[in-house]
């Protein structure tokens, strides 16, 4: 196959191009910016998670509470009951040691329920305060999901509008090269990912592989417009001068 040399310095172009198309996607693909977003997302989601748990067992000590609370109101009963009796004067003897027996009975139960019930409202407060932080975490994490997000948007636009650029340069190229030059060109380039590199030195552009002295004699004794590949990958092998 024949192709002039500003064809072959086009093809070179498109070459660069679609280098810098890969790169893009690449880079669309690798963002630093939804990296740390993804981050802060499962930070983010481990607190609510926390929290979430921080309420399970805040509820758990609120149904202790009030258990605490209501054994408690019904000891103070019994006592009142059990005082106005003593008092009333009305009791037999028995009666009444064994109403005194029952009020020692019931002062020892209200002071350990009240014990508990002080434990379960103070590490009732302990959750709270865990409560509280993390909520505070939560709070300065969406913060920054807001600006990271927002970051990782303007660098996906910035992508994308050098990738547009790049597409529409690409387009203009394609349209002034040879069709089967072209076609050629694409199919290396779906088998290979790289369709065309130039020659620099011994070494093609394209695998960056070096070529080997009969090799190179036979690349310097072909005529400028002919198309080369590289015996080494198989890409189109460009002599262009000013890119080698």
């Amino acid at each position: 196959m024949k192709a002039e040399v500003t064809q072959q310095r086009s093809l070179l172009e498109l070459t660069e191009l679609d280098a810098e198309l890969s790169r893009l996607a690449h880079r669309s693909t690798h963002l630093a910016e939804q990296q740390q977003y993804e981050q802060l997302q499962s930070e983010h989601q481990a607190a609510n998670d926390r929290l979430a748990v921080l309420q399970i067992a805040l509820d758990d000590l609120d149904g202790q509470t009030a258990r605490f609370e209501a054994e408690i109101d019904g000891v103070r009963q019994r006592e009142d009951r059990d005082r106005s009796l003593l008092n009333s004067g009305s009791a037999a003897a028995k009666q009444l040691s064994e109403l005194q027996h029952e009020l020692e009975t019931l002062e020892r139960r209200q002071a350990s329920l009240e014990d508990s019930l002080l434990e379960v409202m103070e590490r009732r407060e302990e959750l709270q305060k865990q409560q509280s932080d993390e909520l505070a975490v939560i709070d300065r994490l969406q913060n920054e999901l807001g600006g990271v997000g927002q970051a990782r948007d303007t660098a996906m636009e910035d992508i994308e509008s050098t990738r547009r650029l790049k597409v529409q340069r690409r387009e203009g190229v394609t349209a002034s090269l040879d069709a089967d030059l072209l076609a050629l060109y694409e199919r290396l380039r779906a088998t290979s990912g790289i369709g065309a590199g130039a020659l620099q030195g011994r070494r093609c552009g394209a695998c960056r592989i070096e070529i080997d002295s009969g090799e190179l004699s036979r690349i310097a004794a072909a005529d400028e417009d002919e198309v080369l590949r590289c015996p080494e990958c198989g890409s189109i092998l460009l002599r262009v001068k000013g890119f080698a």
